[in-house]
């Protein structure tokens, strides 16, 4: 496997900045996704349809999480309640191996993204009240782009948005880094203010397109800036 040089001086940077603010900054600073520590505690896979595989493994001496769906639809829950008064921003990083489509990702028929990171809000009792974000590496849809997902009802400001946060112009086998705030997100797209979320995901799938997918993610942490 051929692995971009870019990943150091993309990766370790992360890493290493990431370690220093958890060690430095605690109460402004969460980690919920460790994987250069080699730790998936608190990850979960959850089924859709069929399987990703989800692993650690290493990339040019530091541990990531790799992602490899073939006709799969699962991802890897981390259900966590988070303070976004305290820790608003998201970063995380990822790449892609290969990519899917075009798709038409409007339409269940292409319901299927190489790479993305939720947030999910739960609605307790009230189910149908779940809300979440995708951040998505679209085939199809420009970055910028949002819309709700194929599987559920109304406007782009349904229970479920895809936001469209890398696409096909971008490349494969190159990482990059990414920066949301989830508290501005999240009154952006549902018009309200809402203080916590209640998890984070990950997840590739290819399930709907019949096709495959490898990804990787590098660790998630959320910050106060």
């Amino acid at each position: 496997m051929c692995i971009n040089k870019q990943y150091l001086t993309l990766l370790l940077p992360f890493i290493f900045s990431t370690a220093v603010l958890a060690a430095e900054h605690k109460e402004d600073t969460l980690v919920v996704g460790s994987f250069s520590s080699g730790v998936l505690d608190n990850w979960e896979v959850k089924d859709f349809k069929g399987k990703t595989k989800y692993e650690l493994v290493d990339v040019d001496g530091v541990k990531v999480l790799k992602a490899h769906s073939h006709n799969g639809a699962s991802g890897l829950f981390n259900e966590q309640r988070i303070d976004l008064h305290k820790t608003p921003v998201m970063h995380w990083s990822w790449h892609i191996e290969n990519k899917l489509g075009p798709l038409n990702e409007q339409d269940t028929s292409g319901d299927d993204y190489a790479a993305r990171v939720y947030v999910l809000v739960s609605g307790g009792a009230a189910f149908w009240q779940n809300k979440a974000l995708n951040y998505v590496w679209s085939s199809s849809s420009p970055v910028g782009k949002v819309w709700p997902n194929a599987y559920t009802f109304g406007g782009a400001n349904g229970h479920m948005t895809m936001i469209s946060v890398k696409d096909s112009s971008h490349k494969t086998g190159t990482w990059y880094s990414e920066k949301r705030n989830i508290l501005e997100d999240l009154k952006q797209h549902f018009g309200e203010e809402i203080p916590f979320i209640d998890g984070v995901a990950v997840m590739s799938d290819s399930d709907d397109s019949k096709s495959q997918v490898i990804a990787y993610y590098g660790d998630i942490y959320f910050s106060k800036d």
